[in-house]
């Protein structure tokens, strides 16, 4: 498993600086790419997912509430690359019945990367997100170091772009995992964006105004505290969860109010997952409505 993951290191490290036109080539401009790309980046989101079933009748029902604030600030290295850092707070907030389950889990960690951004998008880069991810207690046992690494390339000069990448973790299942997909732009108002593991096609009618039809895997993994719920099998001290939702829904930004985009959205979370996967033991909820809310800044 070593061998394979240094493996695929190694072939993504060399695709970022191997593969021809893998990112859009700094040109000269008569505007510096200082002044086209974004510095401050300010992120806030709130997804609430309502009441459901658990698939273990005694667990009873619940609901899920994730919030997300992050800040970062990018360093112009030189051209078009820029180091970005930062720091998050994410949580996430459980209602229903009172299982033994935890009824809250959290993680504060910082942001390094390494990218190339052309027009504020990000066409390649390294990123590690060092920091704790836990339940109520911060133990060194908590920490962990979640890492994504990525390159776009086109397939079809200025239309279809292939996106392939690798992320992973100490607590992660599996500890890597590949991620990419394609962007393709039909026209100046529609494209897709079918890029795991936030699929979506968009659409803009106007500068301001933005429309999505996505879908999301939402994974985060924690260090517990105890676990003890009716089930006799998951009885846990200092177990490794591992967090997901899956989801699907639309949503729509307006950004007429410059720095500042306002994002509204609603849908179905197809399935929520404990995954205690190294006690394998999992448990599943059944499908429920969200909506969500997100403010976002860039200057």
């Amino acid at each position: 498993m070593k061998k394979i993951i240094l493996s695929c290191s190694v072939l993504l490290l060399s695709a970022i600086t191997a593969i021809p036109g893998s990112v859009p080539a700094p040109q000269p401009q008569a505007t510096p790419a200082t002044e086209e790309n974004s510095h401050d980046l300010f992120d806030w989101n709130a997804t609430y997912t309502f009441d459901s079933d658990f698939d273990q009748q005694k667990l009873g029902h619940g609901s899920s509430l994730h919030s997300d604030f992050s800040y970062d600030h990018r360093f112009l290295v030189t051209g078009h690359w820029y180091l970005r850092m930062g720091l998050e707070y994410e949580r996430f907030d459980f209602g229903g019945t009172d299982n033994g389950l935890p009824d809250h889990l959290q993680a504060l960690y910082a942001h390094l990367a390494y990218e190339y951004i052309f027009k504020d998008h990000a066409g390649a880069g390294i990123e590690l997100d060092p920091g704790v991810y836990f339940q109520s207690h911060v133990t060194l046992d908590a920490v962990d170091v979640p890492w994504k690494i990525f390159v776009t390339f086109p397939l079809k000069k200025d239309k279809i772009f292939g996106v392939i990448g690798l992320g992973g973790g100490l607590y992660q299942d599996p500890p890597v995992a590949p991620g990419g997909g394609i962007i393709w732009l039909f026209n100046d108002k529609l494209r897709l964006e079918g890029v795991f593991p936030k699929p979506a096609l968009v659409y803009s009618p106007t500068d301001d105004l933005e429309f999505r039809i996505l879908g999301q895997i939402l994974y985060d993994d924690f260090r517990t505290d105890d676990v003890v719920t009716p089930e006799k099998r998951l009885q846990l001290h200092n177990a490794v969860l591992q967090y997901d939702e899956v989801r699907a829904g639309v949503q729509a930004r307006y950004d007429g109010f410059h720095p500042f985009r306002f994002i509204a959205g609603a849908g179905y979370t197809v399935n929520r997952t404990f995954d205690f996967f190294r006690a394998d033991q999992r448990v599943h909820g059944h499908g429920a409505p969200y909506v969500e809310f997100a403010i976002q800044a860039r200057f």
